[in-house]
C-alpha cells in the first residue's frame, strides 16, 4: 500500500486509540497487527497511542488505517469493519466527553426529541472541533442535519474515489445519536467525500429515526 503524504493535521490519541481497540476486540490482536502492517504503521503494534487528549495523530496515518481495512477485507467488509470500529470508539470513551457529559444527565433525557437533537449533534461537532484539527460544523434544514467535517482524517490524501468512504465517522455519528436520543437508530449517509473530490465531508442526518 502506497503511504499517504503526512497531513500535519492531527486526530486526537484518545480517538485514535479508541478506534484500533474497537477493531482489536472485532477482528482480534493478529488482524489489527496485519492492519497495521499494511498501513505502514508497524511502529503502533504493541505501542498504541497513549490515552490522553494530545494531539499527535496524524491524518495521514488515520486514513492508512482505513485504507488498509478496505484492502484486506474488501470494500464492503472494510466498510463493516469500520462503522462497528466507529460505533464502538464513541461508545468506549467518546460520550464521556465534556461536551457531551451533560447528554446523560436526568434533565436532557425528558426533553422532546427534536430539542435533543439540536443540542447533541452539534455538541459532538464541538468534541472533535476541540480535542482535534478535525473542524466540523452542523447546519440544521427543514428534514434534517448536515454534518460537516470540513478536515477529515479518515479520508485524508485519498483522491478519484467514486463513493464516500468515511465509514468510522459514519458509526461514530450513528452511535451518538443513539444515545443522545435514548436509543432511536438513525440513518446516516454521506452525500460529499473530499475523496471523491467534494469540498468537504457531508453527512445527512433525518430528523425522523428509523426505529
Amino acid at each position: 500500500m502506497e503511504p499517504i503524504p503526512k497531513a500535519g493535521l492531527f486526530y486526537s490519541n484518545k480517538m485514535s486509540r479508541l478506534t484500533i481497540l474497537a477493531l482489536e476486540n472485532v477482528m482480534g490482536k493478529n488482524g489489527v497487527n496485519a492492519i497495521l502492517n499494511l498501513a505502514n504503521l508497524k511502529h503502533l503494534i504493541d505501542n498504541y497511542p497513549p490515552d490522553n487528549l494530545g494531539r499527535e495523530f496524524d491524518f495521514a496515518d488515520f486514513s492508512s488505517l482505513n485504507q488498509a481495512l478496505e484492502e484486506m477485507y474488501g470494500p464492503r467488509g472494510g466498510r463493516g469493519l469500520a462503522l462497528r470500529a466507529g460505533r464502538a470508539a464513541f461508545n468506549d470513551g467518546l460520550r464521556n466527553f465534556g461536551a457531551l457529559a451533560g447528554v446523560g444527565d436526568l434533565a436532557f433525557r425528558v426533553l422532546p426529541l427534536p430539542t435533543k437533537l439540536k443540542i447533541g449533534l452539534p455538541a459532538l461537532a464541538r468534541i472533535f472541533s476541540q480535542t482535534s484539527d478535525q473542524y466540523s460544523t452542523v447546519e440544521e434544514r427543514e428534514h434534517d442535519y448536515v454534518y460537516t467535517i470540513h478536515k477529515c482524517p479518515v479520508c485524508w490524501g485519498r483522491h478519484g474515489l467514486d463513493k464516500p468512504v468515511c465509514y468510522v465517522a459514519t458509526g461514530v455519528l450513528q452511535e451518538s445519536l443513539k444515545w443522545v436520543s435514548g436509543g432511536h437508530e438513525f440513518r446516516v449517509v454521506e452525500v460529499h467525500c473530499i475523496a471523491m473530490g467534494d469540498n468537504v465531508c457531508d453527512f445527512v442526518v433525518p430528523k425522523d429515526p428509523i426505529s
